[in-house]
């Protein structure tokens, strides 16, 4: 069943929908690197001695937000191409 599934695939789609999984998979990779950012600045001395939790909790929560939402609107940019022209 995989095999004959496979074979109907094309080739050109395939690496289509590679890329996009790749595409998919960077686009949390900001989102993630903001929010350990913000985990950084808030139990560290990165910013300043003891740490800054407030500036460090806006910014993980900025970037936890981000790493949710930019997948999706690259999800939903895609769906918007694929779908057929009326």
């Amino acid at each position: 069943m995989f095999s004959s599934w496979c074979a109907a695939m094309s080739e050109p789609d395939e690496t289509e929908w590679k890329r996009r999984l790749a595409l998919y998979s960077a686009a949390r990779l900001p989102g993630l690197a903001v929010f350990m950012l913000g985990i950084a600045i808030g139990y560290s001395n990165l910013v300043r001695p003891g740490g800054w939790p407030q500036v460090g909790a806006v910014l993980a929560i900025v970037g936890g937000v981000a790493s949710i939402l930019l997948p999706r609107a690259v999800r939903r940019r895609w769906t918007r191409l694929d779908s057929p022209k009326p």
